[in-house]
């Protein structure tokens, strides 16, 4: 059943509407505010305009190029990590540095010590929501790394991979992406 709605009861359901929807805007540049502001105490290098949107959590062995933006990323690992201009992440990324030593080690399955690897993205690079990325791995300039995929092997510039494992799909095309870069238009 439907309630009839008077008047006052609307303009005043939009008064309460247009005030949620302000502080909902508010709180959301606080908490961006805060997180960038997290980025910038524990990372090694930061270059202008970081912008860290969703919570996120780095070591303090990460740079970051010019104009990075976090939707939500965690850095796990001794490793450096090193991230070029204009990335871009979606939300709940991963980017794992270290990994036990089980092959040399002491004991079995794996003793107490890990081995340190790092991990390089070139300028403009673009991942998906939930990427992993291994350690070891350099993901080439222009390249996009498609949602939920595990990147375990270097990718090439201007490469889009998918997959478990990730592998490439196709190529973007590097003419067109010549002449944006050259333009200057960086989202």
């Amino acid at each position: 059943m439907k309630l009839p709605v008077h008047g006052i009861e609307k303009r005043m359901f939009k008064t309460l509407r247009f005030l949620c929807d302000r502080i909902h805007r508010a709180v959301a540049r606080v908490s961006r505010w805060y997180y960038t502001l997290q980025a910038y105490s524990v990372c090694a290098r930061a270059g202008s305009r970081l912008k860290v949107n969703f919570p996120s959590f780095f070591t303090g062995r990460c740079s970051f190029g010019d104009n990075c933006n976090f939707n939500g990323m965690r850095v796990k690992g001794g490793g450096r990590v090193t991230f070029g201009d204009n990335f871009h992440s979606g939300q709940d990324c991963l980017i794992l540095t270290s990994n036990h030593n089980y092959d040399a080690g002491a004991a079995i399955p794996y003793d107490s010590t890990y081995i340190d690897r790092d991990v390089s993205f070139g300028d403009n690079v673009w991942l998906g929501d939930r990427v992993v990325v291994m350690g070891g791995v350099e993901i080439g300039e222009g390249a996009i790394c498609a949602a939920g995929s595990i990147v375990t092997k270097s990718v090439p510039p201007g490469a889009v991979v998918a997959g478990v494992p990730a592998r490439v799909v196709k190529f973007r095309d590097m003419a067109h992406y010549a002449e944006l870069k050259d333009l200057g238009r960086f989202h």
